[in-house]
């Protein structure tokens, strides 16, 4: 939907007033202006391309921006505050200039005859399938203030998975650029003195130092090359992981490794337990629920099987057995799930499970940056201070022979 930008005077305040809003047309947002009693003067659709604007959408919005604006939005609804002043008071004091101008549109659909769950999908980079659906049950059943409830807890955990995912990559990835960047500038610019140095001496260099020295030789020779393939290599990387081979050769890699697999898993089951036992308890129908989750995945293995999941049940099977056949899922969390197709009570089984995983990944996490610390600090003071030692023996060694002489 197009952005408009507008200038216009208040009919009650007589103040100038100017904004951007999405409309539809620009007669469409005059006829909104006036309704708000805002007599407007200039509207002017603002000319930005497609693939600046979503790229904007992706950067601004924050899911935990979407969960603090759904948490206020239920607590107003449970107030008695209808639908769009409660849109209304959010978007005039949000500080996401981006946001802002969504809740406004919504807000202008909704006053216009739409209901919330049409407003919301009209912007699929802020609110997904899953919101929208789960809005769209909410606003069936009369529990609209519930669902969001619900739909404010769920983000939030998973806001708080993604958080312990990105801990559990971005210590040690950081430590590790860290150390080859502190070991690659002391090969290319102070071990070169130190062999200039070395050069005037008539001794036999120690190994570990004709090592040090040859490495610092390739690193100066060779270094352009190897940041121009490192680049490359990324760019080829990020580009083969957007194809649907590429994303689910690195993901099925990703889980086989050895300690960040596991993390991997865990995260994949708490996340797919907790979106499905949100959308059965809110009303959705477990095929319907099934497809929502296997795009709110994350991993392409997992999607994989979640889509079996959803064919087995369709052809009227049960959802435990193709998750034992899987390999993805634990045996807990099969036996769990058969015990709740048994007594009836899917929903409660997937949130004990989702609860249960997520203090899994809480432990696993915490325990692993533990480890890991103390780990990193010795490899890089080995590594520096091996280069170090490296560039000093030499020196000790014409000492030994000029005290010598």
């Amino acid at each position: 939907m197009p952005v408009y930008t507008y200038r216009g005077r208040n009919i009650r305040t007589n103040e100038s007033v100017a904004g951007e809003r999405f409309s539809s047309s620009s007669q469409a947002l005059a006829a909104v202006l006036r309704r708000e009693q805002i007599a407007p003067a200039n509207i002017r659709e603002k000319k930005e391309s497609k693939a600046s604007f979503s790229f904007s959408f992706r950067k601004k919005v924050k899911q935990s921006e979407i969960a603090i604006f759904t948490r206020q939005f239920s607590v107003m609804l449970n107030a008695g505050m209808p639908l769009v002043q409660g849109l209304d008071a959010i978007a005039q004091q949000h500080p996401n200039e981006t946001f802002k101008a969504v809740l406004t549109q919504v807000r202008s659909d909704v006053e216009s005859g739409s209901t919330l769950s049409a407003a919301l999908a009209k912007h699929p980079k802020v609110f997904d399938g899953l919101f929208t659906n789960m809005v769209a049950a909410g606003e069936t059943g009369g529990i609209l203030d519930t669902i969001l409830q619900r739909l404010s807890t769920f983000i939030e955990k998973i806001v708080k998975l993604k958080s312990a995912l990105r801990s559990a990559m971005i210590y040690p990835s950081v430590i590790l650029t860290v150390a080859v960047g502190v070991v690659i500038v002391i090969l290319w610019k102070v071990v070169p003195v130190f062999r200039t140095l070395f050069q005037g001496f008539n001794v036999q260099l120690p190994l570990l130092t004709r090592i040090v020295i040859a490495l610092s030789e390739i690193v100066e020779r060779f270094f352009l090359f190897f940041l121009a393939f490192i680049v490359a290599g990324t760019i080829a990387f990020v580009k083969y992981y957007r194809t649907e081979k590429g994303r689910h050769v690195v993901d099925r890699l990703l889980l086989k490794c050895p300690v960040l697999g596991d993390i991997l898993r865990k995260i994949g089951v708490a996340r797919f337990t907790r979106t499905l036992a949100t959308l059965l308890t809110s009303g959705v129908p477990i095929l319907e629920g099934l497809d929502i989750t296997a795009k709110t995945a994350g991993n392409a293995v997992l999607e994989d099987t979640i889509h079996t999941l959803r064919q087995r049940i369709e052809e009227g099977g049960n959802m435990a057995d193709p998750m034992r056949q899987s390999g993805f899922f634990p045996p807990m969390v099969t036996q769990m799930v058969s015990v709740g197709e048994s007594t009836g009570e899917m929903d409660s089984m997937l949130v004990k499970v989702a609860d249960f995983y997520e203090e899994e990944v809480d432990v696993v996490v915490a325990n692993l940056l533990t480890i890991l610390e103390p780990i990193l600090m010795v490899f890089l003071g080995v590594v520096v201070g091996g280069i170090v030692v490296a560039m000093y023996l030499p020196l000790f060694k014409l000492i030994q022979v000029l005290s010598g002489g």
